[in-house]
């Protein structure tokens, strides 16, 4: 790891508020990055079991995206093509209820304008999930909204909901995602990642 993913993984910013938390944590940022990377992958933050392990989308929701992506495992964490930078680097805890606390606003604020300057050769930017919608295309609209509108930023951008087993009604719910939108995604990563 070198310079700014270097800074990033040394982050303590949030120490206090992640202390705070039902949680009670220590920050560890999940730092999966480097220049050239031709894919961004940009989500929400580490959940518990991404914590623990220190690898991003270590989890259901990670073999759910995948299977998404049209990537295996060795493919999708291979830094030099994919790049994975969450809104939060760290697992922002759980709430006294035990639901996931949002990504804190000052990670992002902190250091995704100078990650986004390292990711000069990205070529595919996949946001998933409300926040980093928000973020990085300053939509007010909510995730179906701006899911459905894919073909308005496809091939450069695609939106996705976050593939948590939560988001499983929606699914169901919207099959034209699986229909209309999976087979458009997997045909664009694998152009840019056989580039």
């Amino acid at each position: 790891m070198a310079g700014l993913a270097r800074e990033i993984a040394a982050c303590r910013i949030c120490a206090q508020r992640f202390a705070e938390t039902a949680t009670g944590h220590e920050p560890r940022p999940v730092v999966w990055f480097r220049p050239g990377a031709r894919m961004l992958i940009a989500g929400q933050a580490p959940g518990a079991r991404v914590h623990q392990s220190g690898k991003p989308f270590d989890d259901p929701s990670g073999d759910r995206l995948r299977d998404w992506l049209g990537l295996s495992a060795h493919e999708f964490y291979d830094t030099a093509r994919v790049a994975i930078v969450p809104m939060a680097f760290c697992f922002p805890g759980y709430d006294a209820k035990g639901s996931d606390l949002p990504p804190p606003k000052v990670c992002g604020q902190t250091w995704h304008d100078r990650v986004m300057q390292e990711l000069a050769q990205v070529r595919l930017t996949v946001l998933v999930g409300g926040y980093a919608h928000k973020y990085h295309l300053g939509v007010k609209t909510g995730v179906t909204e701006t899911v459905k509108a894919w073909r308005e930023r496809a091939p450069e951008v695609f939106t996705l909901p976050h593939p948590s087993w939560r988001n499983t009604a929606w699914l169901r719910k919207n099959p034209w995602f699986e229909a209309e939108v999976l087979p458009a995604l997997r045909a664009r990563v694998k152009e840019v990642m056989d580039e």
